[in-house]
């Protein structure tokens, strides 16, 4: 009896993630996956308008817009770093640098643009269907599969 169990549970424990799900899916999806997912990041063109002189920020005041560029986010950042300096227990020094750089950060970030390279419609649904189609066998292939559907 202890044989017939061992055999039985041995059985189940075919596939990948240890179920029986299938290792050629595993695998296959994989490779779909990859390949989809490598088209698709590569069709994608990255692009920043970020400078010193841009706006990185805007605000309406009175009637009229102000810009804040890059240059003048580093105003703050140079008085923090010299009270920093002064004095490494000074807060206000902290908190002046370090709000400035997570100003120019997210302003750098929210600077860029993505765009698709222009593809003909075929291209498009080949880079999808190999992406998606590949996560679904991936997907899949984690599942156990019932020895009655086998």
């Amino acid at each position: 009896m202890t044989t017939d169990l061992r055999t039985q549970k041995d059985s189940k424990m075919k596939g990948a993630g240890g179920n029986s799900g299938g290792i050629g899916h595993f695998f296959i999806g994989i490779a779909m996956m990859c390949g989809g997912f490598y088209m698709l990041l590569n069709a994608i063109t990255v692009s920043s308008s970020f400078g010193f002189g841009s706006r990185m920020y805007s605000m309406n005041a009175f009637g009229s817009g102000v810009g804040i560029t890059g240059g003048t986010i580093m105003i703050p950042f140079i008085f923090g770093v010299g009270l920093i300096f002064y004095n490494s227990r000074n807060i206000f020094g902290w908190i002046l640098s370090l709000g400035s750089l997570t100003a120019l950060i997210f302003g750098v970030i929210s600077s860029i643009r993505f765009s698709m390279r222009t593809m003909s419609s075929f291209d498009l649904i080949i880079i999808l269907v190999l992406a998606v189609g590949g996560l679904g066998l991936f997907l899949r292939s984690l599942k156990s599969i019932d020895a009655k559907y086998s």
